[in-house]
């Protein structure tokens, strides 16, 4: 949580004194206020709030029609609730390498692709940007569609895109940890129609025929889903977020190029696709060994200025996603996607080595958290502290 205060607490009790929060309303209706804003933000015909980005991500999957016999490919370095995702709607995590930037392998996605393959999700992970370009050309090549994880990356760009906007859906979160937050939340953008009729069907299954025109006009049949729909609580304190978004992300960015400047002549800047773009929360520096990386990190912690070895990141690297790595994808086996018929001989032969590339890499790689108030004194005290100079 970077930025949070007394608008916030303002649109809450707006939202709470309206006696009318629940998302359909004929009172504030934050939430499709906010999903009207958030659409013209990120660029998209269609935007759905709702519970988390994994249900984001789960719901962009279900409006692209994919399910049980089909493969998604993720990278080996994402939150684990990005395969989990993929899992829940019947279909099988394919775990692709990252190249050199920690997002998702044009190269490799294009080996993993198979006849079963139905979508590819890149992460901007940290706020990194994918290689949208050149997943773009892969996912064309072999008729697949692209759903962005951009849950870590609100506001970053790629070439001047936002994040998120890209591909045929995005996904994004605002829990506690992101950039703009309600606690818990996430959001689906898409200018597919039908993919968004899907989602919203989807993710609101139980109410969304029964509250409100939310049907109106749409030709996709009503089926079962989840329900993953958010009250006016959370969507006041997101248009609240959302106006704080340009000026966060502008200090970020800032302190990160300022860090970076510094340090560049001596350290590694580990590459970007978009070093500009990116949401600007973290500056990554590569080194030659992990023996060499945990130095450089020990040195820098005992002088107050915490770094994280990304390896060390639990459920955020492929090896430690427990649920995949052994097969149990649902608490039922008739609902467990690694045990129906239609997956049988999917690509699920998973093992601790079989992306050695990306644990390299993310053993020999440390991030520094950038803090938007930091002022220019801070950023300076940390890059002299990276430099060994303090």
């Amino acid at each position: 949580m970077y930025r949070i205060g007394q608008e916030e607490i303002d649109a809450v009790a707006r939202a709470i004194l309206s006696r009318d929060f629940f998302k359909i309303n004929g009172s504030g209706q934050e939430v499709l206020h906010f999903e009207e804003e958030w659409k013209r933000f990120i660029g998209a015909d269609h935007a759905l709030l709702m519970t988390s980005g994994y249900a984001a991500l789960a719901s962009g999957l279900i409006g692209m029609g994919i399910g049980p016999g089909d493969e998604v490919i993720v990278p080996a370095y994402t939150y684990i609730a990005t395969a989990l995702a993929v899992l829940e709607v019947g279909a099988i995590p394919v775990i692709a390498d990252t190249d050199e930037t920690l997002t998702l392998s044009a190269a490799d996605t294009e080996k993993k692709i198979s006849p079963r393959t139905k979508a590819i999700i890149p992460v901007h992970i940290q706020g990194f940007p994918s290689d949208m370009d050149g997943l773009q050309a892969v996912a064309a090549r072999h008729g697949v569609r692209i759903l962005e994880d951009a849950c870590q990356s609100a506001g970053g760009c790629y070439h001047v895109k936002p994040l998120g906007s890209i591909g045929d859906a995005g996904a994004f979160s605002f829990n506690y940890f992101k950039i703009i937050t309600s606690g818990e939340g996430g959001a689906l953008t898409t200018n597919d129609r039908t993919i968004y009729e899907r989602a919203l069907i989807y993710h609101d299954a139980s109410a969304v025929a029964f509250f409100g025109s939310q049907l109106d006009g749409f030709t996709e049949p009503l089926f079962g889903g989840r329900e993953y729909r958010v009250s006016d609580l959370t969507g006041a304190i997101l248009r609240e977020q959302l106006r704080r978004l340009p000026g966060i992300r502008a200090d970020l960015k800032r302190i990160q190029r300022q860090i970076a400047d510094r340090v560049a002549g001596s350290l590694t800047v580990a590459p970007s696709h978009d070093f500009e773009g990116d949401a600007g929360t973290t500056l990554a520096l590569r080194f030659d060994s992990e023996e060499e990386t945990r130095r450089f990190a020990a040195r820098c912690a005992e002088r107050g200025i915490g770094l994280t070895v990304p390896i060390d990141t639990g459920k955020h690297v492929y090896t430690n996603w427990t649920q995949v790595m052994e097969k149990r994808g649902a608490w039922h086996p008739r609902m467990d996607p690694y045990q129906m018929e239609e997956n049988r001989g999917a690509a699920s032969n998973y093992t601790p080595d079989m992306c050695s590339f990306t644990l390299d890499l993310l053993a020999r790689t440390v991030y520094l958290a950038i803090n938007p108030d930091w002022s220019e004194a801070d950023a300076d005290h940390v890059a002299k502290v990276l430099l060994g100079k303090e």
